[in-house]
């Protein structure tokens, strides 16, 4: 390997690493309580949607009334999916992921374990982080969160609307 080959593989080595580490950003979104209704829902400083961050945390919240509020759970998912509403398809694959598993949306709060049978600690906290490849997809944003029930981060794709 000569000289121009070497210097050229420690130059894209620095800019991969680069690229990862001012990348990987971790925000813990908190909500003091949980809402009881769809207003309170949309009143919560976080439902402003102003970061992906928030609106990945609110998609949380937004499932866990799923299991005992099907019809809020989707009002709020609504609300969040914007002019776009829910498909059939998008209500069967939710229905299918809870279906006879009501700790599921509550295992995304930090605190959730199976060894506490899922239950949050207060503030009701949401782990949310972005990697090196979480905007690649234009018009998308791809977020990890971190499950008390599962090894690694699972991912909630956004849509990124322009403002």
């Amino acid at each position: 390997m000569g000289l121009f080959d070497k210097l050229k593989q420690a130059t894209e080595s620095v800019v991969r690493d680069a690229v990862q580490t001012a990348s990987n950003k971790s925000v813990n979104v908190q909500f003091a309580k949980l809402p009881d209704t769809l207003d309170e829902f949309k009143a919560l400083p976080q439902a402003q949607l102003a970061t992906p961050f928030d609106t990945a945390a609110m998609t949380v919240l937004a499932l866990c009334f799923y299991p005992q509020n099907t019809g809020l759970s989707l009002q709020m998912l609504g609300y969040l999916n914007g002019p776009q509403p829910l498909s059939e398809h998008d209500k069967q694959f939710i229905r299918d992921r809870f279906r006879d598993k009501d700790y599921v949306p509550r295992a995304y709060f930090v605190g959730a374990s199976p060894q506490n049978d899922y239950t949050p600690a207060e503030p009701y906290t949401v782990k949310v982080s972005e990697n090196p490849y979480s905007y690649q997809e234009q018009g998308y944003a791809k977020l990890f969160i971190q499950s008390g029930g599962a090894d690694s981060p699972r991912y909630v794709q956004l849509r990124r609307l322009s403002r």
